[in-house]
Parts: structure tokens; C-alpha cells; sequence
């Protein structure tokens, strides 16, 4: 079993490294153990993400987000489902996103269902200028948000995988507080 943890983002952008930021503070958090990967910085996008995805069966993305009416620290909840019909999460030079999932299945690659795929974007007010801060409304939200972000984590349903015996087992995070070496990852 992998479980994947992915900060996207650039650290030296602003608020763009708010991702960046979550990652980092989700391993000193939850700590880490085998069976989960903890990316803290990644700044591929379109078909290199097949690769960063392979193998693992659940994977965590925080990323930010800038939309028209967004308020910086607001946060949105969502699985690689919703992005289906997506145009604007990639480029004209790459595919995007779901593009890429679908082409890695359609490849025969072991990728997370889309189900198992949970992303949190957070509403950010600049990731243009280059800066190691996040802008001070990003920067007083930070705390609140993460607390909220790392509980809704905490609260994800289990990820199912068969045992050899064929039962299958569970594991979400929330239980991985109670025992922090869960016996099929050692």
C-alpha cells in the first residue's frame, strides 16, 4: 500500500506555496512511515503527474487556486471525479489532469480510482511575484485552514486493498493516530 502526499506549488511564489507549505506541515503532524510517501514540493503538471501517481492507491494534493471571487484561505475539497470536465487544469502544450489519469489507466498503469484522489485547493491572492511569504491575508488564514484541512483528512473514509488472505483492509488517518505503524505497512 502507498499513500501519496503531494504539495504543489512553487515555494518562492507567494501564495503559491501554500501547497508546498500544507505538505511539509503534514509530515511533521501525521510523521511518516512505510507505505506513505510525502512529496513535499512538486511542480510537474500534465502527463508527468502519471508518473508521480503510479503505484499508489490514495493520494492527498494540496494545491492553491485563484478564482474570481476567491477569498484568500478559503478552501476547497474535491476528487480527481470532479475534474473530468476540466478544461483549464493544464495547458496547450500538455494534458491536463484527468487527461492524464485516463491516458495511464488506458496504458494499463496502477493509478488511484478517481474517488481516491482527494484535493484541497486553497483560494490564494498572488502567485505572481516572487517572495519565500505567502501575503498577509493568506498568512493570517494559514492556521485555521490547515486545522480544517488536516481534520477533513482525518475524517476520509479508509482506502480499501485486499489482503494476501484476501480480506480486505482498511487504513485512514484518522486511525493512524491511534497507531502510527499500522501492521501491514511495517
Amino acid at each position: 500500500m502507498r499513500i501519496l502526499v503531494l504539495g504543489m506549488g512553487n515555494p518562492i511564489l507567494t501564495d503559491d506555496a501554500v501547497g508546498v507549505r500544507l505538505a511539509a506541515d503534514f509530515k511533521a503532524v501525521f510523521g511518516a512511515w512505510r507505505g506513505l510517501e510525502i512529496v513535499e514540493e512538486c511542480a510537474v503538471g500534465g502527463l508527468e503527474l502519471i508518473e508521480v501517481f503510479r503505484g499508489c492507491q490514495r493520494a492527498i494534493v494540496f494545491d492553491s487556486l485563484e478564482t474570481r471571487d476567491g477569498r484568500p484561505g478559503a478552501w476547497h475539497q474535491f476528487t480527481a471525479a470532479a475534474l473530468r470536465q476540466t478544461a483549464h487544469l493544464g495547458s496547450i502544450h500538455d494534458a491536463n489532469f484527468a487527461t492524464a489519469l485516463k491516458l495511464g489507466r488506458r496504458l494499463g498503469l496502477p493509478l488511484p480510482a478517481d474517488d481516491d484522489i482527494h484535493i484541497f485547493a486553497v483560494e490564494i491572492a498572488d502567485n505572481r511575484t516572487f517572495g519565500e511569504s505567502m501575503t498577509p491575508a493568506l498568512e493570517r488564514a494559514y492556521p485555521r485552514l490547515r486545522t480544517a484541512i488536516f481534520t477533513k483528512i482525518r475524517a476520509l473514509p479508509p482506502v480499501r486493498r485486499a489482503a494476501p488472505a484476501g480480506q480486505p483492509v482498511y487504513w485512514s488517518v484518522a486511525s493512524s493516530n491511534l497507531n502510527p505503524h499500522p501492521p501491514w505497512l511495517s
